[in-house]
């Protein structure tokens, strides 16, 4: 026993140390071993062990290919093709040596295999076998070879067209917060495999169609060559080498033909096939038999086929019962499931009446902070058990926006809605509809970035979220829409993209008492001292919660809480104003706010207002002022307004186009003021005070509202 355990140990350890060998040189010599083949002679029963196998393996990679569930799931499909095809090749050349040196012995001269093959095709005729196998070279050459190289060939050409559109669509997920980065370079990952994979298949088909033109040439050889050599050096009549060759001819490329055959099927149905998640069987069948009117149409037809005179009865008249059958079975299978569904929408309705009980605070509903409302053609993208992706969309907006807001953003509460279409949605905050439009649950967005390459075919429509031209086509045409340069979404995107368009612009509305204690209760983790005696000694918790509401209002994130609660608390004794307040806060914090607008630039193009139109601005606040009311813009003569309104619209655009910053820059007093008018009349327009500029910001004015339109010196 001792000594087998010794054993054991020294095959283990030779095992460890050598395995890296085996692992490492075993694909370099089979290949060799392939080649092999070509220069040195082989037995005929050594023959037959690799024929058996080439049509083993050809017939394992057909059935891999039905049963993959997507074409990258048999990415080693091009390599195994190619050594495929070497491997057939040269036994066709062992073989043809064998045949040409030996085939005068009779059939059984290069093995059984192929003798037994050239047997059962010939069946005691050799003219009608001849033809049978050269019908089969050309079915293969010019059917499925031909055809699954011309598709493989416009695949890979298509597929790299849309490298450039998919590439995009990814970048766009991930700066919209929809997916992680690690979901971003695994998808990026899956569109390089995809371009190579369908670029290999192109080469691979070359190899598949010169291995069939191979097999037509050696073909000639054998029956020539055997004719001339069976007649001229071993004396045969010209009957008996033709049973000899033609026998030995047929048997030789049939098995070189049938593993071409599989080959170049399992070839084209990997490449015909769509790139989804299922086994092909089950998308023919449910694809076939879906719409029980067909098979009712077609059983008719083959029916009436059937009671023609002269034709064969049996066999139309039974497809026809098959046909009619199958429709049969799915019509008891749709009554079944919508008896079901009715059952439960009617014990649904039952439900309440049966249980009565005593009214409570739990039955009184409240608005949501954050409510989705869909129809119910859109319930399939909330339901996970569907394969709905909308929640986890969501999920990945609300985590973008509160890491850039610097709080946390409300859960978003998503009900159906059988008052709403049923392809609609709606977005409301605080139970006030801020959104909603009418989308494709099962369709993809194309939308228009603004230069594309061609038109689309399908429904035009508006992107909810910016406006923008788009169409909903099917998803089948994503990657040519991408190649056009359209950036398509699918219907979960969209209206998450809406959602955070709506949360972002309405921040201030999601951040209520409850958010501004939470802020203060994380910052006092780290600096208790600091929160320490705020609220509500120095101000209440209301007036600070309004603070970080004007901040968010004017698109500035409360990320330095730190920042804000030390301005405070130095501001706060003098003034209990929140705007008052605020202002003191937005100088603290200019350095953010200006990076913002302009990153790192050392420069700041912005807007100005005449001497002249500002002094009349303040005359006008003042007057107000005095009169008792709010300073606002109810002080502001109304044309003197509207002529406002207009050049600020005007001088934003004007910047939109030269691709830079829009910022008006003012006095602190007319900041507030000229923050609403921008807000109305150029939205997108940032408003300034003179404080708010950092002393290491290079300022250039490039227009002068009220004046001369002309650049100034930099301050």
């Amino acid at each position: 026993m001792q000594n087998l355990e010794n054993l054991r140990s020294s095959a283990n350890n030779l095992s460890q140390k050598y395995g890296y060998i085996v692992k490492g040189f075993g694909t370099p010599l089979a290949v060799l071993m392939i080649l092999a083949m070509v220069v040195l002679p082989i037995p005929p029963i050594l023959l037959d062990t690799f024929f058996s196998f080439s049509i083993t393996l050809s017939l394992v990679v057909m059935l891999v290919a039905v049963y993959t569930k997507r074409p990258l799931d048999f990415a080693s499909f091009p390599t195994i093709l190619l050594i495929a095809t070497v491997l057939r090749l040269s036994l066709n050349v062992a073989s043809t040596r064998i045949v040409l040196l030996e085939g005068h012995t009779g059939p059984g001269a290069a093995g059984s295999v192929i003798e037994a093959f050239g047997s059962v095709v010939i069946g005691g005729n050799y003219t009608v076998g001849l033809i049978v196998f050269l019908i089969l070279i050309i079915i293969n050459f010019m059917v499925i070879t031909k055809g699954a190289g011309r598709i493989s060939e416009v695949s890979a050409r298509f597929t790299l067209d849309a490298m450039p559109g998919k590439q995009m669509a990814i970048d766009a997920d991930l700066n919209a917060g929809l997916i992680s980065q690690e979901e971003a370079k695994e998808r990026r990952h899956d569109v390089t495999r995809e371009a190579d994979f369908y670029g290999s298949m192109d080469g691979a088909s070359k190899f598949v169609k010169g291995d069939a033109i191979a097999g037509i040439l050696i073909l000639v050889i054998n029956i020539v060559g055997g004719f001339l050599i069976g007649m001229i050096q071993h004396d045969l009549t010209f009957s008996e080498a033709a049973e000899i060759y033609t026998l030995l001819t047929i048997g030789d490329g049939l098995v070189a033909q049938i593993p071409g055959l599989l080959l170049s099927v399992g070839t084209a149905i990997i490449i015909t096939r769509e790139n989804d998640t299922k086994d092909m069987g089950e998308q023919v069948v449910f694809q076939l038999a879906e719409n029980p009117r067909v098979m009712i149409i077609a059983s008719a037809v083959l029916f009436a086929l059937g009671v023609i005179p002269g034709m064969p009865h049996f066999a139309f008249l039974t497809m026809s019962a098959l046909l009619a059958g199958i429709a049969y079975l799915k019509i008891k299978k749709g009554k079944t499931a919508a008896a079901d569904e009715a059952k439960k929408v009617e014990a649904a309705k039952e439900q309440p009446a049966s249980a009565q009980r005593e009214l409570g605070w739990e039955d009184v509903n409240h608005v949501d902070t954050v409510g989705l409302e869909v129809g119910y053609r859109l319930i399939p993208l909330v339901d996970k058990t569907q394969g709905g992706e909308l929640l986890t969309r969501i999920k990945g907006v609300r985590k973008k926006l509160s890491q850039q807001l610097g709080f946390l953003v409300p859960a978003v509460h998503i009900r159906d809605n059988l008052d709403l279409g049923p392809n609609s949605y709606r977005i409301t905050l605080m139970g006030v509809t801020m959104g909603e439009a009418d989308i494709r649950h099962d369709w993809d967005l194309a939308i228009n970035p603004g230069q594309v390459f061609g038109k689309l075919e399908g429904e035009p429509t508006k992107d909810p979220a910016f406006g923008l031209d788009a169409v909903w086509i099917r998803p089948e045409k994503r990657d040519h829409a991408q190649t056009l340069g359209y950036t398509v979404v699918d219907a979960a995107t969209v209206v998450a993209t809406h959602l955070s368009q709506i949360l972002t612009n309405n921040a201030a509305q999601l951040l209520g008492h409850e958010e501004g204690q939470n802020l203060l209760d994380m910052l006092a983790k780290n600096t208790p001292k600091l929160v320490e005696g705020l609220v509500p000694d120095t101000i209440s918790l209301g007036t600070f919660v309004k603070v970080l509401q004007n901040l968010l209002d004017e698109g500035i994130a409360v990320r330095d809480l730190r920042t804000i609660v030390q301005t405070l608390i130095e501001y706060a004794p003098r003034s209990k104003d929140p705007d008052v307040l605020t202002a003191a806060v937005r100088i603290s914090l200019r350095r953010l706010i200006v990076q913002d607008i302009s990153g790192g630039a050392a420069e700041l193009p912005v807007i100005t207002l005449a001497p002249e139109l500002e002094q009349m601005l303040h005359q006008s606040l003042q007057a107000a002022g005095n009169d008792g009311n709010n300073q606002s813009a109810a002080g502001i003569e109304p044309g003197l307004a509207e002529r406002l309104q207009q050049s600020l619209q005007q001088a934003h655009q004007q910047q939109e186009m030269n691709g830079e910053a829009s910022v008006l820059l003012t006095s602190g007093i007319l900041r507030n003021t000229m923050a609403r008018f921008a807000r109305h009349a150029a939205n997108g327009m940032r408003v300034l005070s003179y404080q708010e500029v950092p002393d290491d910001k290079q300022i250039r004015i490039v227009s002068s509202i009220g004046g001369q339109a002309e650049p100034a010196p930099t301050a």
